[in-house]
């Protein structure tokens, strides 16, 4: 494990490429990628995913163009059904079919969790990153700290985490010695992603959150990622202070829609 600097490294002072809904888009599958399925099909641009995790978002379809939409929608249908899983899709305004979240809603399909994507400069990210430390692969000290919230199967979870094609690293503030906030960086092709961003209860507004993001960032400059993007419930307020004071501004707000 090494000590992150913080440093300001000179890649990272280039402006993050503007938020179009082109953006958006790759950043979405860039978030899936960062979370691969244990089983996925795709149809053109929509991407059926499958997961055993206990997050159930990362198992929701991505349907990221227009096309036959009944069809298209029949075919995720079939898809879950195989697994006997519920149907879900992620529905982002600008990059689905416009004429999609309607027809879901006439098909019974439950509006859910409204989400902001954000995105902030590497740079406006960095910052102190005093008692953090960064490593390239999750401990059992990270997985404690994540499975506070998540529980689930730390081996699933671990065997997920190593699936992920990307260079990856791992934060873990420590506070008088004890595990208190973890997350976790992926980057890829200039932009980095943040996953898994949980500080445990007591310890929230006292910093390690901000130290983590600080960290993260530092290591993404070092590979060249100018942007930084994370996505957060719109109900969370704290987390959203936390990333506003790090620099992070909507770049689109999305929601899902759940079958029965």
């Amino acid at each position: 494990m090494t000590s992150p600097t913080g440093h300001r490294d000179a890649e990272a002072t280039r402006p993050i490429p503007p938020v179009s809904p082109t953006v958006v888009r790759a950043l979405q599958e860039r978030a899936a990628r960062a979370f691969p399925a244990v089983d996925e099909s795709r149809d053109g641009g929509w991407w059926l995913r499958h997961t055993t995790s206990p997050s159930w978002w990362l198992g929701a379809t991505l349907p990221h163009d227009d096309g036959d939409l009944d069809r298209r929608v029949n075919a995720a249908e079939e898809f879950y059904a195989e697994r006997r899983a519920v149907t879900r899709f992620q529905i982002t305004p600008g990059v689905c079919a416009p004429a999609l979240d309607p027809l879901l809603a006439r098909r019974g399909y439950r509006r859910e969790l409204s989400v902001e994507l954000r995105t902030a400069s590497t740079v406006d990210a960095l910052g102190p990153a005093n008692g953090v430390e960064l490593s390239d692969a999750p401990g059992p000290a990270w997985f404690g700290v994540w499975r506070s919230r998540h529980g689930g199967d730390a081996e699933a979870e671990r065997a997920l985490l190593a699936r992920v094609p990307a260079p990856s690293a791992y934060a873990l503030a420590h506070r008088d010695g004890v595990p208190v906030a973890v997350g976790r960086c992926v980057a890829e092709d200039g932009w980095a992603g943040v996953f898994g961003m949980v500080t445990l209860p007591g310890e929230q507004g006292r910093g390690a959150g901000r130290a983590i993001l600080a960290a993260l960032a530092g290591w993404a400059a070092g590979r060249a990622a100018t942007g930084m993007f994370l996505q957060v419930t719109a109900d969370n307020a704290g987390a959203r202070r936390l990333y506003e004071r790090a620099g992070f501004t909507t770049a689109a707000v999305f929601h899902y829609r759940v079958g029965d």
